[in-house]
């Protein structure tokens, strides 16, 4: 098996890295501190081509692989999650589904801004009552003839509040269940959507997270994305790749952790030895690296069967779980080294702390990683 990168996986690997050291990082404490979205970062990120990696050229991206995405995903991320969620969204949770199952004039008119990096995209399932069971969404759409009549509430909306389109479920046929449910494409700026509570999170500070109302809207049948009563499909499938992103990203924040462990260790000195000299710490850093080399390999064997076509529900979901936990792992350990200094804002492992929390939740929590994985196991 070659575990060895192309050259021009290497070339943007260190195009990421050398962007999110330079630009991304120095500006990390500020973005989390004051809550600040980072309009003129992800501005430069799609001018890089990173805010649509494995969109074709002709529809705006940059016709890259998915192992490519994982690689930059990870360089931003480690600078910033916050930054790297709003990319992982924008590149799995927009262009994806738009990308794989959406018509050719929808391509041209959502995909190719979105891809480009000139408009932002969301995804906008979760509800209230509904969370890991999309079979309780609430939120309806009256089929109108010609346009759908949209009621309803979702929240826990990441880009919520910068989005200009969004990808949306809702209940078409309530008798069906899952197959009674179809996704849109909705405009932020259609008559009675209204941007509701901005939620006031523990980490991903400077990612929105909102909650959406619908109230009687108007959406064309033209925005109908893929076929009508098979959302279920195509939200499915935009969730495993995005647990490609969401992997990658605790990649990132789990890689932050050990870094700054190695630089504090070396540096910290007590009973006049660095800290470093002590097995204790020693072996917390191997632990450390161990978890994270095991979930770099999973991701990236996900992305490799994304791009080669096979079916990889099974290995993103073991990526997303092995990574998001190794991240959490990471930064905990990583801030038992630090000490008392870890637990305060003067180190960024405190920031780290708190953003890789979210990676066990989001786009599947950790319980719901291990029933996909068991099911396939037990077919």
């Amino acid at each position: 098996m070659d575990f060895s990168l192309n050259e021009e996986q290497q070339i943007v690997r260190d195009t990421a890295k050398e962007f999110a050291e330079k630009t991304i990082k120095p500006r990390a404490e500020d973005i989390d501190k004051n809550h600040e979205y980072p309009t003129d970062i992800v501005k430069q990120m799609g001018e890089m081509g990173f805010m649509g990696v494995a969109v074709p050229e002709e529809y705006g991206g940059s016709e890259m692989d998915n192992v490519t995405y994982v690689l930059v995903m990870e360089e931003i991320s480690k600078a910033c999650a916050s930054c790297g969620v709003i990319m992982s969204v924008n590149n799995s949770l927009a262009c994806d589904p738009v990308m794989n199952f959406g018509t050719e004039e929808q391509k041209q008119k959502y995909l190719v801004p979105m891809a480009s990096g000139q408009k932002l995209g969301a995804l906008t399932m979760t509800e209230p009552g509904a969370g890991s069971d999309p079979g309780h969404i609430k939120t309806t759409m009256e089929d109108k003839g010609d346009h759908w009549l949209v009621n309803g509430t979702k929240n826990f909306c990441t880009n919520g509040a910068e989005a200009d389109f969004l990808i949306f479920l809702g209940v078409s046929n309530k008798e069906k269940g899952n197959k009674g449910l179809t996704t849109l494409i909705v405009e932020k700026d259609t008559p009675g959507l209204t941007i509701g509570k901005l939620e006031d999170k523990l980490g991903i500070c400077g990612s929105s997270t909102t909650e959406l109302v619908f109230e009687d809207c108007i959406i064309s049948k033209d925005n109908t994305l893929g076929e009508p009563d098979g959302g279920f499909k195509v939200c499915m499938a935009t969730l495993d790749g995005g647990r490609i992103g969401i992997a990658s990203q605790a990649l990132g924040i789990a890689k932050a952790s050990i870094d700054e462990a190695v630089t504090y260790s070396k540096e910290r000195v007590q009973f006049n030895k660095p800290i470093a000299a002590n097995q204790a710490i020693q072996w917390m850093i191997a632990d450390m690296t161990v978890e994270y080399e095991s979930a770099k390999l999973l991701t990236l064997q996900a992305a490799w069967m994304k791009d080669q076509k096979m079916r990889y529900s099974r290995e993103a979901a073991m990526a997303k779980l092995k990574a998001s936990e190794a991240a959490s792992f990471c930064a905990d350990k990583s801030l038992q080294i630090h000490g008392g200094y870890g637990y305060t804002k003067d180190y960024s492992i405190e920031r780290h702390f708190r953003d890789a929390r979210i990676c066990q939740i989001y786009e599947g929590t950790s319980e719901v990683m291990r029933m996909v994985i068991s099911a396939w196991m037990l077919k």
